[in-house]
C-alpha cells in the first residue's frame, strides 16, 4: 500500500478532474485520467479501443496507463492525487457486464493506495457531455455506483466528496490528509 497515493474516483462529469487540476495548481503531485487520453489517442489514429467500439481493448489500455501511473506516483515522496485507480478497471468492466480476468483483479488487490479513496457523487448541476464523454445521466449514475462497490469490495473506505465549489472541495480534502 502507499500511503501518500490518494485515488479519486466516481462516475464521468462528477468533478473529480477539476478538483485534481486545483489541487495541482497548489503545488500536489497528479495523475491524469486515463480513459480520455486513450480515447483521444485512438480517435487520433483511427484504433479501435474505444468504450463504443471495444470496451475490452479500452480496459485493457486503462489497465496498463493505470499501472504505469501507479509505478509513476510510487517513487514520489509527498501526496500525489490519482485520476482514478486500478480497482477502476474492475468497476468499468463490472459496469459493461464483461468477464473481469483474474489477473485484472489481482493487479487491483496488489497495487494498493491510500485506504482512504475520494468519491465524487453523481452531480447533476455539472454533468456534461462531451466528444469524449458520451455516456448519459443514467450511465454516469451508475459508474459512480459501481465505482463505489468496486473500492469497497476491495477493502477502501470511501469519502464522499460534498455537492460544493471547487474550492471548497479542496479545502474537505485537505481537511482530511490532516486527519490522517
Amino acid at each position: 500500500m502507499r500511503d501518500h497515493m490518494f485515488v479519486v474516483t466516481g462516475g464521468p462529469g462528477s468533478g473529480k478532474s477539476t478538483l485534481i487540476d486545483a489541487l495541482h495548481g497548489r503545488g500536489f503531485a497528479s495523475m491524469p485520467e486515463a480513459g480520455r487520453a486513450i480515447i483521444r489517442d485512438q480517435v487520433q489514429i483511427g484504433g479501435t479501443a474505444l468504450p463504443w467500439a471495444d470496451r475490452t481493448m479500452f480496459a485493457e489500455l486503462m489497465l496498463g496507463w493505470e499501472l504505469r501511473s501507479w509505478h509513476e506516483a510510487s517513487a514520489l515522496e509527498r501526496p500525489v492525487f490519482m485520476d482514478r485507480g486500478v480497482p477502476d478497471v474492475v468497476g468499468y468492466l463490472t459496469l459493461c457486464g464483461l468477464p473481469v480476468p483474474t489477473y485484472v483483479a489481482a493487479a487491483a488487490e496488489a497495487y494498493r493506495y491510500n485506504r482512504k479513496v475520494f468519491i465524487a457523487p453523481y452531480w447533476e448541476a455539472i454533468f456534461e457531455q462531451d466528444a469524449e464523454r458520451k455516456q448519459d445521466q443514467e450511465e454516469a449514475e451508475a459508474t459512480g455506483q459501481v465505482m463505489s462497490d468496486t473500492y469497497v469490495r476491495f477493502g477502501y473506505q470511501l469519502v464522499e466528496l460534498p455537492r460544493v465549489s471547487v474550492e471548497e472541495r479542496v479545502a474537505f480534502v485537505l481537511d482530511h490528509l490532516n486527519t490522517e
